[in-house]
């Protein structure tokens, strides 16, 4: 039987955040297309010798597919390796769309999105007892247009922690559609090539943000995340805030919760 086409998240940067199960395909694999512009190189020192890479960067859809559909057709494992997560802006259902119009099996491994990276890479959570319980993953709309019901202020309005895509050089925009119900004051992150060895992590206020962003000079593969989970002080900081989980007086399946005093 031949072996399925593997969709592989690389994670955000550091060779270390893919996955078990995708590092053991890159290892097994005898064809590896990966998105050069955006996925380490490091990352091919998993491959086995012999392995043949191509870089996807200067690539059609069509010359993409078109690999993929010769290593599969050769008798060959092939993976095709993206960063972060496939799933999330990962351009992949339109190759997957290909490939079954070929009838060519496919596989999807998922990786570390870039979100999930800069918050362990700060040392926080996203979501807070009583601060915010959602999370909103969006970007602004450019080349690609969003649907008008998910422009950036529509969704401002929940407040909820907001993690921003491919739209730091637009951060301007960002801000002024985000302060239309977001606070001034209210904590802003640019996480600029997280996990990658220059790694950057500024800190700001969505007043103050755009400035520092652009003193740093960062202008493309950041993140921008903005919410009151991120606030470092205050009755409403991580530090000051407890979960029930944990609380000696609730009780839950695994636990009798202690009567107060």
């Amino acid at each position: 039987m031949m072996e399925a086409v593997r969709f592989i998240g690389a994670g955000p940067g550091d060779p270390e955040l893919i996955t078990v199960k995708g590092m053991r395909y890159l290892q097994e694999a005898d064809r590896v297309v990966y998105t050069g512009s955006l996925v380490p190189v490091t990352l091919l020192q998993y491959c086995k010798q012999g392995a043949k890479t191509f870089d996807s960067a200067p690539l059609t859809l069509a010359e993409t597919h078109a690999l993929l559909k010769a290593g599969y057709e050769a008798g060959e494992l092939v993976v095709r390796l993206h960063t972060g997560d496939p799933s999330l802006y990962g351009a992949i259902q339109e190759q997957i769309a290909l490939l079954d119009r070929d009838n060519i099996p496919h596989e999807v491994i998922p990786g570390v999105s870039a979100a999930f990276a800069a918050a362990a890479a700060m040392n926080r959570e996203l979501t807070l007892p009583e601060v915010s319980q959602t999370v909103i993953l969006t970007r602004l709309g450019g080349k690609t247009p969003v649907p008008a019901k998910e422009k950036l202020a529509t969704l401002a309005s929940h407040r909820a922690t907001m993690v921003i895509y491919l739209s730091v050089q637009r951060i301007e925009k960002v801000v002024a559609e985000l302060e239309e119900y977001y606070p001034i004051d209210t904590p802003a992150i640019v996480a600029y090539r997280v996990g990658w060895p220059d790694q950057k992590l500024v800190y700001g206020t969505l007043e103050s943000i755009a400035d520092r962003v652009r003193a740093a000079g960062i202008e493309r593969q950041a993140i921008i995340m903005v919410g009151e989970v991120f606030r470092l002080n205050g009755p409403k900081s991580q530090e000051a805030i407890r979960s029930k989980l944990y609380d000696e007086t609730f009780s839950h399946m695994y636990r009798e919760g202690e009567s107060p005093e």
